[in-house]
């Protein structure tokens, strides 16, 4: 039950997937609400190095997941799915995981313009590259705010489009992303 099959998704790609979700509303959230914190705050330091542990740790999580994606079966669209549903799923895919990696880079970004390494929770520092553009953390910093606000749209559509197929078309599309491999 770890495996996907053409039935169903497997453990591994349950696991993932959730933990990408709750991490990119986790830090949307956090990103949102840190950007008005005064210098005063207790939170204004905290807060942004939160954000980007746990922003580096969704970008390894995202590559891993993409290498099990390109390892796994594709479990087979359902019966009663349109050519238009395949193809938005497709394209909504694509869309998440291209918008996951730009707002990571472009946090990256952000954070390195001053020549610092990342930090991990205090675990590791992530040697990156310094500044290579003139005004990088501000250029960078809107491109990151308006990707995000980008893919938190595309989330919302996602899980509109799993509730779809959940309620309207009483389909097991939701089911198996809950439950490994067991609905045919």
């Amino acid at each position: 039950m770890l495996k996907n099959t053409s039935a169903g998704y497997g453990l591994i790609t349950i696991l993932t997937h959730w933990l990408s979700a709750i991490a990119v509303i986790s830090l949307f959230s956090v990103g949102y609400w840190m950007v008005d914190l005064t210098y005063y705050s207790s939170w204004y330091q905290t807060a942004p190095y939160v954000h980007k542990s746990i922003g580096l740790l969704l970008l390894g999580l995202t590559l891993l997941r993409l290498v099990w994606r390109a390892m796994s079966l594709t479990p087979s669209a359902l019966p009663n799915h349109q050519p238009w549903e395949k193809r938005m799923a497709t394209w909504a895919h694509a869309s998440l995981y291209t918008l996951m990696l730009l707002i990571m880079f472009s946090g990256i970004m952000i954070s390195t313009a001053d020549g610092r390494d990342i930090w991990i929770f205090d675990w590791f520092a992530v040697p990156f590259p310094n500044a290579f553009i003139d005004e990088q953390a501000d250029i960078a910093g809107v491109i990151h705010q308006y990707l995000a606000y980008s893919l938190i749209g595309l989330v919302v559509l996602h899980s509109a489009g799993a509730i779809k197929h959940h309620i309207i078309d009483k389909d097991n599309t939701l089911k198996r992303m809950l439950i490994p491999n067991r609905v045919r």
